[in-house]
């Protein structure tokens, strides 16, 4: 049952990185299409600005779960290199915890703020008056992805799946922590 969950929220989050490299895509094609306009036809634009600014901060959200998934996050691993065994898989627990307890605010309160928005039917101040819980609806969702990969992560880190912070475990003699400074 843990294997299975853990193969969801990866696929989970592969899915929402293609999501999220689709909105960029797309947000390059009507960027594309805001300078023909603007100043090959001279017209004004309304709704393209306001569009790509939604699209890329959509992008990013979204897309949280796929960097997690290619631990790709900016990571500091002084500390993990020259902990071993039980204090380095502590230490990953705690950090995965901590991460899911914040994404969970996040995506709480992300929730919140977008059932507003959809509740009291806000728009925005411009010319274009996009429905504002279509972009909100990020908020929670991204953070909902990220917390399922984080617990995915956290699940395979607790069942011997993947080891803390994917080090491969100490050398013997210490000879990781001098190759840690060293080759930096």
């Amino acid at each position: 049952m843990i294997a299975g969950f853990i193969r969801f929220a990866n696929r989970l989050s592969f899915v929402s990185g293609v999501l999220a490299a689709s909105m960029i895509a797309v947000s390059i094609l009507v960027v594309c299409h805001m300078i023909f306009v603007r100043y090959v036809l001279g017209h004004s634009t309304i709704w393209q600005t306001e569009f790509v600014t939604y699209m890329m901060l959509g992008a990013t959200l979204v897309g949280m779960a796929y960097v997690q998934y290619l631990r790709g996050h900016v990571n500091v691993d002084l500390l993990p290199i020259y902990l071993g065994g039980r204090a380095r898989l502590a230490l990953g627990v705690f950090v995965l915890l901590l991460s899911l307890a914040v994404t969970a605010v996040f995506a709480f309160y992300g929730y919140a703020f977008w059932h507003e928005a959809w509740a009291e039917g806000w728009r925005s101040d411009t010319v274009w008056g996009v429905d504002l819980w279509l972009p909100y609806a990020a908020v929670p969702l991204g953070f909902l992805l990220f917390a399922l990969q984080l617990l995915a992560d956290l699940l395979g880190l607790l069942t011997g799946r993947r080891q803390a912070f994917d080090l491969p475990a100490r050398e013997v003699g210490g000879a990781a922590a001098g190759r840690g400074l060293a080759n930096d």
